[in-house]
């Protein structure tokens, strides 16, 4: 497919993302146009779990389940040019916030890399505070994997996405 969109001219692959954009927004793929990744994380981790999305206004989590636990979802895409694993600000943290952090990983072409459920106790520990955005920067290594009540869900999320 990339050789193919090389021939095309500027404005026809941003007429063909416009397409693509709206077309995911018709399925209810993506809520937003600025991150197609986290909406495309959040979509599939309610999908895979039968969670009830949040409304776009909430901010410190993006679902909920049957009995009341609340997730915040981040996605990444771990590119070939920068495998950071650093997922976006995680805020008012210190708030009544979530239960649970959701993380996909997704490679360059969105094939699922990884997934996890995150007790929110690991991240406190494993989370640096930063003081300017009133956040928390948290890097999705393979090491989080081997804490106490991470739970892999990489498969649940695989079935979702096909």
């Amino acid at each position: 497919m990339t050789g193919k969109l090389t021939t095309l001219s500027l404005p026809a692959l941003l007429t063909l993302h416009v397409k693509i954009m709206e077309e995911l927004r018709e399925r209810a793929v993506i809520r937003s146009a600025n991150n197609p990744t986290g909406d495309l994380a959040e979509f599939l981790f309610c999908k895979a779990f039968n969670w009830v999305q949040a409304p776009n206004s909430m901010k410190s989590y993006d679902a909920t389940d049957t009995k009341g636990y609340r997730y915040q979802i981040k996605g990444r895409r771990v590119h070939r040019r920068n495998a950071s694993r650093q997922l976006s600000a995680i805020r008012d943290f210190d708030g009544e916030g979530f239960d649970w952090l959701t993380v996909v990983l997704f490679d360059d072409d969105y094939n699922i890399l990884r997934a996890a459920l995150v007790p929110r106790n690991v991240v406190a520990v494993r989370g640096v505070h930063v003081k300017h955005t009133n956040s928390l920067k948290f890097m999705m290594t393979d090491s989080v994997w081997a804490n106490p009540g991470v739970q892999d869900v990489t498969i649940n999320l695989k079935k979702a996405l096909a």
